[in-house]
């Protein structure tokens, strides 16, 4: 297992010190361009080569885009996979649907070939069918995003319901705001109720049992200062835990 941090929210370098992992490589890297897009294209095209070379990735970051290059990483492999994304809300929308124009809000959106072609262009990312995705939680949903949902193969399952996963390769993806916002203070974008640290623990463990995960991403999606290292810090370290002894058995079989 490699611990990757890239400590960004979006475009905004952030201190290392707000995530609660030792890493074993930070990406960065200077950003420059006209649009949000085109500033962190060439850093996700970094972390896609991280993720391509590095042996079970856990990609530890400030926000949901980074999974475009995580992505587009596994895809540099041959690895095409289905992904668990765990979030409170939906990330569904596009630049027209946006009311907030919040990127974070785009980017599952973006992984099914929707929306800003910046990063694509620039990664070669290609799209995830949609019947590939799960979607767990997301019980704050836009009206846009419900529209969509209602039509399309996108799967939504509870938190409890994760142990369903999908067969062949995994991306694991969670964001901590899935977990209830009481439980954990300083997220960008509370949303309650929700699960407990105890519910995501589990669901999340179940996911990495299955010895299929190619990848996993957590976003510490809180506010630069706040209460959410510490508060997560055990859970963190128990899913670093997990996938490193998922790794070693895997190394073990092989």
């Amino acid at each position: 297992m490699t611990v990757l941090l890239v400590p960004y929210h979006l475009d905004e370098r952030l201190p290392d010190s707000e995530f609660p992992v030792t890493a074993d490589r930070v990406v960065s890297k200077e950003l420059h361009g006209d649009t949000f897009w085109s500033r962190v294209a060439g850093l996700y095209d970094l972390v896609g080569d991280a993720v391509a070379t590095a042996p079970h990735p856990v990609v530890v970051t400030g926000d949901c885009t980074v999974a475009l290059g995580v992505v587009s990483g596994l895809q540099r492999q041959g690895i095409e996979p289905s992904i668990m994304w765990f979030d409170a809300h939906g990330d569904l929308h596009t630049p027209e649907s946006s009311t907030s124009a919040y990127p974070g809000g785009m980017v599952l959106r973006m992984l099914i070939g929707e929306g800003d072609p910046a990063v694509a262009e620039t990664t070669g990312l290609t799209p995830v069918p949609a019947h590939r995705i799960t979607l767990v939680d997301a019980r704050d949903l836009d009206g846009p995003e419900r529209v969509y949902l209602a039509d399309s193969p996108v799967r939504r399952i509870p938190v409890e319901a994760a142990a369903d996963a999908p067969e062949g390769p995994i991306y694991l993806h969670i964001d901590l705001d899935v977990i209830d916002a009481d439980s954990l203070p300083g997220l960008r974008y509370p949303f309650s109720p929700g699960p407990s640290f105890e519910q995501l623990r589990e669901a999340a463990l179940s996911v990495l049992a299955t010895g299929r995960v190619a990848a996993m991403t957590i976003a510490c999606t809180w506010e630069p200062g706040s209460e959410g290292p510490r508060h997560s810090r055990h859970l963190i370290e128990e899913l670093l835990t997990a996938a490193a002894e998922t790794d070693s058995k895997a190394g073990t079989t092989a």
